[in-house]
């Protein structure tokens, strides 16, 4: 887990994977508030870092790990019950047959890492469309995979071996109010910003004042989000903005 100022809901996620994990491992940049310990009652081991670079920051923690398998949950995130046991469930089959000689054949068809389902909540309300329905590989062999410095929207990838699907779900509090959310979305922006320009990327009057609208339009309309209800309106215009913002932030960086 990497944290930043994350006392909001930290205590809820690590509540729901202390009956899971050998060791919890927490890289903190530099929180201010009552992140760290509420961390420390849950045993957890933590490390500082300081900077801006996300996947770096992840690469770090993955660094400390001494376990074979790794989940990566962030702090408003929690694992559903039933998620829990299911991996319990995935982990044991693993382990039995890795041990066992007579499944060799069996061994040749196991996973070195699962892709889980996420369920978000908009202010406490569950998504179901417009984007907000996805998976993401954050349970793996910790030799297996590889991630690449990013600034925002860094993953996990495998670099050999077989990946599965879990059917639970990760329970994602990510929009909690309309100032926290658009804060997110201005921090995403500006990384987003920055990466694109440290990558060779142009900015455009096309692109500043088009793709915006095309956003909200591909999120409420084409994956239709009307579906969830108006109420998810202004998470729309939110991710509209934050496109908008960041290739108009693109004139400013070199």
């Amino acid at each position: 887990m990497i944290t930043k100022n994350a006392q909001g809901m930290i205590g809820q996620s690590l509540v729901s994977v202390r009956n899971l994990v050998h060791e919890i491992i927490i890289v903190d940049n530099c929180s201010t508030d009552n992140t760290l310990e509420i961390a420390k009652k849950f045993g957890a081991k933590i490390y500082r870092y300081i900077g801006h670079n996300l996947g770096e920051q992840r690469a770090y923690g993955l660094k400390k790990i001494k376990t074979e398998w790794v989940l990566v949950v962030d702090s408003d995130e929690i694992i559903s019950k039933e998620l829990m046991l299911e991996i319990m469930s995935k982990l044991k089959t693993s382990h039995l047959v890795s041990n066992t000689r007579d499944y060799v054949r069996d061994k040749q068809n196991l996973k070195v890492g699962y892709c889980i389902p996420f369920q978000n909540h908009y202010f406490g309300r569950k998504l179901k469309y417009g984007g907000e329905n996805y998976k993401k590989l954050i349970l793996f062999k910790k030799s297996t995979v590889k991630i690449e410095p990013a600034l925002v929207h860094e993953s996990f990838k495998i670099v050999k071996g077989k990946v599965g699907t879990l059917k639970n779900k990760v329970y994602h509090y990510s929009y909690n109010s309309l100032y926290q959310m658009y804060k997110k979305f201005t921090d995403y922006a500006l990384r987003e910003a920055k990466q694109k320009v440290k990558n060779g990327e142009k900015t455009s009057f096309k692109k500043i004042f088009f793709y915006a609208p095309h956003m909200f339009w591909a999120r409420f309309i084409k994956d239709k989000g009307y579906k969830d209800g108006f109420f998810r309106l202004p998470l729309d215009i939110g991710f509209a903005y934050m496109e908008f913002l960041t290739y108009f932030s693109m004139l400013f960086y070199k």
